[in-house]
């Protein structure tokens, strides 16, 4: 620990005379917006006579490839106003206009093609704001700005832009409706804007107001947009009903009384949105469907943490930034070992229903999810600095139908909940500092008694978040978070929730803490606070951050484990000069160290990254890490310690230039211990582009896991008094996993696209070689079959001393061997701008057997043979601005 400070004051005061070196922003500059008064047809032709009569913002710098120079084609944009728009005209100047690279694409799809774009800060708060794109084959591109830095395209808004290309270049005309932004009312207006255009063939990047690479800051630089006088933000009222039709064919069990073939399932809801004022926005939905959003991929978990799955569905998506917890001010906020607790983790609301159905059910009809009643969320502005965020949602009792020995009843499996969220942030002195909070309440309302057993009554979540730059230039910034968590239920749930994997407080060599089987509620306490250097070619982060024991959020947050102290110090170069090799290069490292609230070393070691983009924009990015021995109070599962093994990593990942119709990557992965434990990972990708609207993207790997320590179970015994009366089993696991993600991006127009994505999956595990743990805190095994022990192979039968006194058991057969390819397509058809109609299919089809024998064809085979369910939806959605 003192070795760790003391590397972080020297790196501090090395870099301490170059932090207060004056900014040199440079001169505000301005962009003024012109009134009309005549009506605008977007079309991309800018033939109206007022774009004739304005003169032309023209002054751009590159940023890529050649930074700091003029650009290689010239750029003029032209900004007007009337009551209800802004409209953008911009006049992309091209020499050779054969040679522009116009890809279509569905919206917000990232595809490397000619680009024009605006940034908007209509608050003028130099910390947010909004942007909206054009590519050269019409591709739009929107979304939001915040933390100065960084954005979000999850936020849609509904407005128009065409383009059009002729023999001198190409035109964009942009028209955005007021009611899609939000902004003060005031007689004269001052926004922050700023513009941007991409030259694809030149891999060039010019900006209107440019940052330097190895400056930071966006939104902060942005010029004045004067002129949008006496305008009134409108009154706002969107209502998106829905109608969906849903076809379900699936293969349940023979006899089934609760599932057919065949299912028919019609659906009626409908989302609003409303101005409450000029500054906040209330986000309703009844009865919500997300039946179009991407199916999650098939994954085999071997851990005892919780698979994390991305939020897809579009009323959580859109706007969810405002309730980013603990990550403002700083621009880099690195974790080694740590995975940051997330407060709000919205796949909890309409989750999978939590209570287990008895093991002697013939058969089950469970839910697939907890059905949203429904959800309104505020987000927006209070004042001048506040930004504040609401979310309130119901969720309904479910229940599953079951059918034993032929007698059917209904068991209630989640309970009517209560979710709220409460985000405010306020930004002060021009961003130089911050300070928010974030509350979490879950409330659920029991009516059978039996699920108080198994799920928290309630959880009550509360933390304070905040930033500080520490000089004038906004070099050096210290940001922070910590929270209180407060879960209650009976005496039994509670014990469970101190057993789970989070916690394993059942642990018997535990000091800091022990199992309380008469405790009603658990409270805990988290945090982390982070110094940043985001200035400059030289970089540096340091952080320190803790979860104790009792810390929970998982009611409605999400998070990975607890009893954690983790600490780094990092920094790092980056060149930003051309040379005769590279374009870009960048290198750095750091030290970490991870602790419990035992005092135990649980990861340590020494980290280095880089990256390069050679002159022809291929790229490579690589880490290599070095870790010793440690102690692991995780791998016997609420078991005593053990230790780690040392290790080391490599992984590499190589792309060739992103803008050819071909686009390759590949790289590796592999950790090596010292007992011979490894993973050796392949993965590849190659995107084709036959034309210019389709893209089909492969994607395969290979993943080889050999561990000679692989958890397996554990057994009470009286005996093991080593190990405190419990045996605990392991073996070595043979792991090979073979799978693909593959896309076809087929967009017709702007406004008319098909996607489709597969995904084959086969794992399969052999488990061999199995051991009990000999003594804590070591790595020593007693391996079943030798000494005294005996093992019968084919039964899995173990009696770990022979004619001793201990019990014989049975270990259940661990291998494996899954299969699964799962897929879904969309058609979706933008008829009239915010109203869309979705045609989708989804399937998916599995396999499993008790083996370990990776055999790729025969695998194959298997899958193709088996049934597939298949679910077909239609959703109609119409957009309606009252």
């Amino acid at each position: 620990m003192k070795s760790f400070f003391t590397i972080l004051i020297i790196l501090f005061t090395v870099t301490n005379i170059s932090s207060f070196v004056k900014d040199t922003v440079g001169i505000k500059q301005e962009i003024k917006a012109i009134r009309i008064n005549q009506v605008v047809t977007v079309d991309g032709d800018l033939h109206e006579e007022f774009w004739k009569r304005i003169t032309p913002v023209t002054q751009f710098t590159q940023r890529d490839p050649d930074e700091g120079k003029e650009p290689t084609e010239r750029t003029e944009v032209k900004i007007a106003y009337d009551d209800a728009a802004l409209y953008i005209g911009a006049r992309m100047h091209d020499s050779y206009p054969d040679s522009i690279i116009a890809r279509l694409a569905r919206k917000d799809v990232d595809v490397t093609s000619d680009l024009f774009a605006v940034f908007l800060d209509p608050y003028n708060d130099k910390r947010s704001g909004f942007y909206f794109g054009l590519n050269a084959a019409g591709t739009l591109y929107d979304g939001v700005l915040y933390n100065d830095t960084w954005d979000d395209n999850t936020w849609d808004g509904v407005w128009e832009g065409k383009v059009n290309i002729d023999d001198g270049g190409w035109t964009a005309e942009i028209r955005i409706p007021f009611s899609q932004l939000r902004f003060h009312q005031n007689s004269e207006n001052v926004w922050g804007i700023n513009l941007r255009r991409d030259i694809a063939r030149n891999n060039e990047q010019d900006f209107f107001i440019y940052v330097p690479k190895n400056e930071n800051g966006f939104v902060s630089r942005f010029a004045e947009l004067n002129g949008i006088n006496n305008i009134t933000p409108p009154d706002r009222l969107e209502i998106l009903p829905y109608v969906t039709t849903r076809a379900e064919y699936t293969h349940p069990e023979p006899n089934d009384p609760f599932n057919s073939s065949s299912r028919y399932v019609p659906g009626l809801g409908a989302d609003f949105k409303m101005g409450l004022g000029t500054n906040l926005t209330l986000n309703a939905t009844v009865n919500p469907d997300f039946g179009q959003v991407e199916i999650d991929p098939a994954v085999i978990n071997l851990s005892d943490v919780e698979t994390f799955f991305d939020e897809k569905r579009p009323f959580f998506v859109e706007g969810s930034t405002i309730f980013n917890f603990g990550q403002g001010g700083a621009s880099n906020y690195w974790g080694f070992n740590w995975s940051n607790p997330d407060f709000f983790y919205s796949r909890r609301i309409g989750r999978t229903p939590q209570r287990e159905t008895p093991d002697e059910t013939d058969f089950t009809d469970y839910p697939d999810g907890t059905h949203i009643l429904g959800a309104a969320k505020i987000t927006g502005k209070i004042g001048d600095n506040w930004n504040v965020g609401a979310i309130q949602s119901l969720t309904s009792r479910e229940f599953a139908k079951l059918e034993t020995d032929g007698v059917r009843s209904e068991m209630e499996v989640e309970p009517l909940t209560y979710y709220g969220i409460i985000r405010a942030q306020n930004e002060i002195n021009d961003g130089k500092q911050g300070l928010g909070f974030i509350s979490t309440v879950t409330n659920r309302f029991f009516h059978d008694n039996d699920l108080r057993d198994e799920i928290n009554e309630g959880a009550y979540i509360f933390g304070v978040d905040g930033w500080t730059f520490l000089d004038s230039s906004k070099t050096w910034v210290v940001a922070g978070w910590s929270g209180l968590s407060h879960i209650t239920g009976n005496q039994s749930r509670i014990l469970d929730l101190q057993s789970n994997s989070q916690h394993y407080f059942q642990r018997p060599d535990a000091v800091s803490f022990s199992l309380d089987s008469s405790a009603s509620s658990l409270t805990g306490y988290a945090g982390r606070f982070v110094l940043n250097r985001q200035k400059g070619n030289f970089f540096f982060n340091s952080a320190f951050g803790f979860i104790s024991p009792k810390f929970d959020l998982n009611d409605l947050g999400f998070l990975w484990r607890a009893d954690v102290v983790n600490m780094h110090v990092g920094a790092g170069y980056f060149w930003t000069e051309q040379t005769s090799i590279y374009r870009y290069l960048e290198a750095g490292g750091a030290i970490f160290r991870n602790y419990d609230y035992d005092g135990n070393i649980t990861w340590e070691g020494i980290f280095h990254f880089g990256f390069i983009r050679f002159l022809n924009y291929y790229t490579i990015n690589w880490n290599l890490a070095y870790n010793p021995e440690t102690v692991s109070n995780r791998r016997t599962r609420g078991g005593p310690l053990t230790l780690n093994h040392s290790g080391y990593q490599a992984n590499a990942y190589a792309t060739s230039d992103d803008k050819r119709d071909i686009v390759i990557g590949a790289g590796f992965y592999t950790y090596r211990q010292a007992d011979n434990s490894y993973n050796l990972d392949f993965d590849t990708s190659i995107e084709i582009r036959p034309s210019s609207n389709v893209s089909v993207t492969i994607s395969p790997y290979y993943y080889t896991n050999k561990q000679m320590i692989q958890w397996v179970d554990s057994f009470t015994d009286e005996t093991a008094v080593n190990t405190f009366g419990k045996r605990y089993v392991f073996a070595k696991l043979d792991q090979k996993t073979f799978g693909a993600g593959i896309r076809l991006n087929w967009t017709f127009t702007p406004q008319l696209s098909l996607q489709l994505y597969a995904q084959p999956l086969i794992s399969c595990g052999d488990y061999s070689d199995f051991k009990e743990l000999s003594a804590p805190k070591t790595y020593e095994y007693n391996i079943y079959g030798t000494g005294n022990s005996t093992f019968d192979e084919s039964t899995l039968a173990a009696d770990p001393d022979g004619d001793g006194p201990a019990n014989s058991f049975q270990i259940d057969n661990p291998d494996f061997n899954f299969k699964s390819l799962r897929g879904n397509a969309v058609l979706r058809w933008e008829f009239v701008p915010g109203s869309v109609v979705y045609f989708v299919w989804t399937q998916s089809r599995s396999d499993d057997e008790e083996t370990g024998q990776f055999r790729l064809g025969r695998s194959f085979r298997r899958l193709l043979d088996t049934e597939a369910d298949n679910i077909f939806m239609v959703k109609f959605t119409y957009w309606f601005n009252m």
